[in-house]
């Protein structure tokens, strides 16, 4: 019977769910939880990647979230007032703690299996994609993500803001407590660094590499 209920919150609209944790539903709380945990935790990432404790700032999140759920009054804004929560929480552990060196690789977030020789990815042929080719995605996707993190934390927020959470320039603008101008340059700056920094491999054609 539980399985069932489980289901039918599992297919139910974010709103419809937001309401029925308003209303102590133990079961919408659960499937609430389910959807924005690895939200919370990837935000976190790209906001820092270098802290070891993510996942302890990631539970406090969302515990803030279950336990301030009733004091959101407007549902649909729902995204917004998670990143303000997110964000804060972020920046007030930044204010209290020193940064510290990753003990952690930049893949370990994606659970990739590693390049071990027990991962069992390793053992799956993919037949879509030449070696060459799959070598050059993995050294992209590893440059966006290094270069996300070299950028200064004013640039990498706002990169993180929009281009990974979706906001809104507005709502960026009130997260950051900055004007809309200010988060168009700042993420314009951004960009064209992202770009700066990708574009060897953009232009990078493995047919007409020469040995």
């Amino acid at each position: 019977m539980k399985e069932n209920l489980r289901e039918i919150y599992k297919n139910m609209n974010l709103t419809e769910l937001i309401i029925k944790c308003q209303q102590d539903d133990k079961l919408a709380l659960e499937e609430l939880i389910k959807r924005h945990e690895k939200i919370i935790y990837n935000t976190l990432y790209h906001l820092d990647p270098n802290r070891v404790d993510i996942a302890d700032i990631a539970q406090e999140a969302l515990f803030r979230m279950t336990r301030a759920i009733k004091t959101l009054k407007k549902p649909v804004t729902f995204k917004f007032w998670l990143n303000q929560i997110i964000t804060n929480l972020f920046y007030d552990e930044l204010r209290r703690k020193t940064r510290r060196l990753a003990t952690i690789s930049m893949d370990t977030p994606y659970m990739d299996g590693g390049e071990d020789e027990a991962s069992p990815s390793r053992d799956i042929a993919d037949t879509g994609k030449m070696p060459e080719e799959r070598t050059l995605n993995k050294e992209l996707d590893e440059v966006i993500r290094e270069s996300i993190n070299d950028l200064p934390e004013q640039f990498r927020t706002v990169i993180v803001l929009r281009e990974l959470q979706g906001l809104s320039y507005e709502e960026i603008a009130e997260l950051t407590k900055t004007n809309i101008g200010t988060v168009k340059s700042r993420l314009a700056r951004a960009r064209a660094k992202l770009q700066e920094q990708i574009k060897p491999y953009l232009e990078h054609e493995p047919n007409n590499r020469k040995d």
